[in-house]
């Protein structure tokens, strides 16, 4: 039986929203092992004269816990 947590995180991009959440992933899987899944919970965006400048995502992350 597995039991798995679940752990909030933000991260930003100045690419896009798909690039947010991978970079999120990417710098969480660095100190939590085992991540199964991840979910968008929110988005938003920077904006300076007019223009989005940052895309900021709201991750929930899923990891199974090590016995």
């Amino acid at each position: 039986m597995s039991v798995a947590k679940v752990t909030e995180i933000i991260s930003s991009s100045t690419e896009s929203i798909e690039d947010a959440v991978r970079q999120g992933v990417k710098r969480a899987s660095k100190t939590i092992k085992g991540i199964e899944g991840v979910w968008v919970k929110d988005t938003k965006a920077k904006v300076s004269n007019g223009e989005i400048t940052e895309w900021r995502c709201t991750l929930k992350v899923t990891f199974i816990v090590n016995d």
